[in-house]
């Protein structure tokens, strides 16, 4: 039996495709980004711990598969900090801005009551959000001989993707620095092939 629910799942995935694009409501949304800039204000006082915490889990676990093992995974991101001050590059902002898009993803089982009778439906079990950001790194340039080091700001715009079950609140992330649309679509299958994510730049702003 269940190998014949999985079997008509991925038949009738080419027509839910359409039905992944539901918005989000407001709540959820802001709920989704509220979670980012919390996850910005604690990496930017230096936890970043929470950063590989917080991580979608099927894509640390991806992550962890390509490092070589969990542990390893865990040992370059906590030593990401440390070569950045070893390179003189200080983060000092990393906060949500723009205007997020959310999609309905990961279709599950779930048992309703219709006509006195229950019965089976596949719906959406997560929310996946995609929230814009902006990050701002200062930079020390080598100063000349006897004078004053001189910093330059450089101003990064990416996004995180954020997942939460339905209903929990309870968000995870992808950051979206390499993240691509066929990486999310091989995460969640019933994603549009046309989806847009948010842009990625850097530029240099005045110094701080």
């Amino acid at each position: 039996m269940r190998a014949f629910f999985f079997s008509a799942l991925i038949c009738l995935l080419p027509v839910m495709r359409g039905h992944a694009q539901a918005a989000a409501p407001v709540d959820v949304t802001d709920a989704a980004v509220a979670s980012v800039k919390v996850l910005g204000e604690q990496v930017v006082l230096g936890k970043q711990q929470i950063a590989i915490d917080r991580m979608y889990p099927e894509w640390k676990e991806r992550a962890a598969k390509e490092a070589g093992g969990m542990d390893k995974l865990e040992a370059q991101l906590a030593a990401v900090p440390r070569m950045m001050a070893q390179q003189g590059v200080q983060l000092i902002s990393f906060k949500p801005k723009g205007v997020p898009s959310s999609y309905e993803v990961q279709m599950g089982k779930e048992v309703v009551e219709e006509n006195g009778k229950k019965v089976e439906k596949l719906i959406h079990k997560k929310w996946l959000v995609l929230i814009p950001t902006v990050t701002e790194f200062r930079i020390a340039k080598p100063a000349e001989k006897g004078g004053v080091p001189k910093f330059v700001v450089i101003q990064s715009t990416g996004f995180q993707a954020a997942v939460s079950d339905k209903g929990k609140n309870d968000w995870t992330f992808i950051d979206g620095a390499s993240l691509t649309v066929a990486d999310l679509r091989r995460l969640f299958g019933t994603l549009p092939e046309n989806m847009q994510l948010p842009p990625i730049s850097r530029k240099q702003v005045d110094g701080k």
